[in-house]
């Protein structure tokens, strides 16, 4: 009972060292003997692409990001954005259908599939090779859609990742520690990049060979994550292009948080035992082993942290001490309950914020976990409600 405590105990602090500590040195130390990533140049022609976005009652926020798309720097001519409505009830539809420009398409799904199940349908109404997914709630800055296209024209190149920023409202949100995890992400990303491939795009921003795009996946996975693997088991490279980035407002509560969390981690889970060929070393090297570093052993973490409330018990008459992780435990279980429920509007003080974030993570993971091996189906896709108000990088 001794080991199993100690082994309980220990189990978190080797998976979260490694995963957030030892596996960004490696990465940070196996690019240095890599050639820094640059772009290809500047085609004569620029290809025909379609913006891709998957909307359920965005009558509100969806103007806007089409007009952003439509007003950057990419050639006029060459660039359309199809619309699936996931049988919206609202007036999306209308607002594509009224939008007033040709380059402006819409597909209306006959019934409520999820945003999966809307990718997948998308296909004969692509134009183009390339196709560039977007969030409804996303703005794309003027000089951010030629590099990630600029990308794909390395014809080693699959898939092009764009660079999220998250931005908000301090003043009146509770969630702002996204931004940091969403900047180590990033960075990791990068990393990534250099070495060889990223594995897992962001689901805000991404482009993808249009072949690729068309690859049917089922409706339970989530697309932007495995859309890599895709790319890489056809034998392409996945990247992140740190010059196309996007401005993706931050979920303005930790009570959302939680739910886009939870719901984010139980399709990632499904999508990696779905995509589990590609954890085969002998076959895949280098992404293989990125796979179980960044996703796997991440997601691991989770339920290993059970440990921490376990293993102090089993160790209380030798390691008494051990139980302040069940101390620190039970506080950050209550921290994240409390912070789940403070009032819409209101700032979480800065010094509850931060851990409040962490521990909501946690809780999200054990409901993703507990949705996976309790074979519970996900509900039915809900956008993530993000601010609609024009928004400005955090500091």
């Amino acid at each position: 009972m001794t080991t199993l405590g100690w082994l309980l105990i220990l189990a978190p602090v080797a998976l979260g060292g490694f995963a957030f500590v030892g596996y960004p040195a490696v990465l940070w130390v196996w690019s240095r003997f890599k050639a820094p990533v640059t772009l290809p140049p500047e085609p004569d022609t620029w290809p025909q692409i379609t913006v891709l976005i998957v909307a359920y009652n965005e009558e509100r926020r969806l103007r806007r990001t089409i007009e952003h798309a439509l007003a950057t720097d990419y050639p006029a001519d060459r660039i359309h954005v199809l619309v699936v409505s996931d049988a919206s009830t609202d007036g999306t539809d209308r607002l594509v259908l009224e939008y007033g420009d040709a380059r402006v398409k819409l597909l209306r799904m006959p019934e409520r599939g999820g945003k999966p199940a809307g990718e997948n349908a998308a296909g004969p109404m692509l134009t183009g090779d390339i196709v560039v997914s977007i969030d409804a709630s996303i703005l794309i800055p003027r000089g951010s859609l030629k590099p990630l296209v600029q990308a794909l024209l390395d014809p080693e190149v699959g898939l092009a990742s764009g660079r999220d920023i998250s931005v908000g409202d301090e003043a009146l949100e509770g969630n702002s520690a996204e931004s940091s995890y969403v900047g180590l992400e990033m960075q990791l990303r990068a990393l990534e990049t250099r070495v060889h491939s990223i594995v897992g795009a962001s689901g805000c921003f991404y482009a993808n060979r249009r072949h690729l795009q068309e690859v049917q996946l089922p409706t339970g996975l989530a697309r932007d994550f495995a859309a890599a693997s895709v790319a890489r088991a056809h034998g392409y490279r996945a990247v992140s292009v740190d010059a196309a980035t996007c401005l993706v407002p931050r979920t303005p509560t930790l009570k959302a948080e939680l739910r886009r969390k939870s719901r984010t981690m139980s399709r990632g889970l499904a999508t990696l035992l779905y995509l589990r060929a590609l954890l085969n070393p002998f076959k895949y090297g280098s992404y293989a082993f990125m796979m179980v570093s960044h996703k796997l052993l991440r997601w691991l973490l989770f339920p290993s942290l059970l440990g921490w409330l376990i293993g102090p018990l089993l160790l209380i008459d030798v390691a008494p001490q051990t139980l302040v992780l069940t101390a620190i435990m039970l506080i950050g279980l209550a921290l994240a309950h409390l912070v789940s429920r403070w009032p819409d509007g209101r700032r979480v003080p800065r010094l509850i914020a931060a851990p409040g974030y962490v521990f909501i993570s946690i809780v999200a993971g054990w409901l993703a976990w507990w949705q996976l091996l309790t074979n519970q189906r996900q509900s039915m896709w809900e956008p993530t409600q993000r601010p609609t108000v024009d928004p400005t990088p955090a500091a």
